[in-house]
């Protein structure tokens, strides 16, 4: 089995354009969804994604997409609530490296799982998550 947990961006491409997808990205993502391993998705990632298409950054389609996928019940997507763990996780990401709430709650999801983030912010690339792209 092979998780991942996706950044907003991530999930967003991988849905509508995975050709935005860098080659190990893209493999990361297959893996997982080809071995039953979930890709994670951070519950602030479905709202960031709402945010986003009310704000008119993204087309409604993404959200449409987003959860038609998440309410299929054999979708290899899975929401991780922002709980306690993960609140706890997010103080080992210092604010000064990845300073936007969003992305550190993303990193935060990544490292209280254990599992390799796949993103392309080099924010939370130079952190101290393991990460894909």
């Amino acid at each position: 089995m092979n998780a991942v947990v996706a950044d907003t961006h991530i999930v967003v491409w991988y849905l509508s354009t995975p050709d935005e997808l860098s080659p190990k990205a893209l493999a990361a993502l297959d893996a997982a969804d080809a071995t039953g391993g979930p890709i994670y998705v951070a519950s602030v990632s479905v709202v960031e994604v709402a945010y986003l298409v009310e704000k008119g950054r993204l087309p409604e389609v993404v959200w449409d997409r987003l959860i038609g996928e998440l309410s299929r019940p054999d979708s290899g997507l899975v929401v991780v609530p922002l709980d306690l763990p993960v609140a706890q996780a997010l103080r080992r990401i210092p604010r000064a490296v990845v300073p936007e709430m969003p992305d550190r709650i993303v990193a935060a999801t990544a490292l209280y799982l254990g599992l390799p983030l796949v993103t392309r912010d080099l924010r939370i690339r130079s952190s101290d998550v393991t990460t894909i792209w």
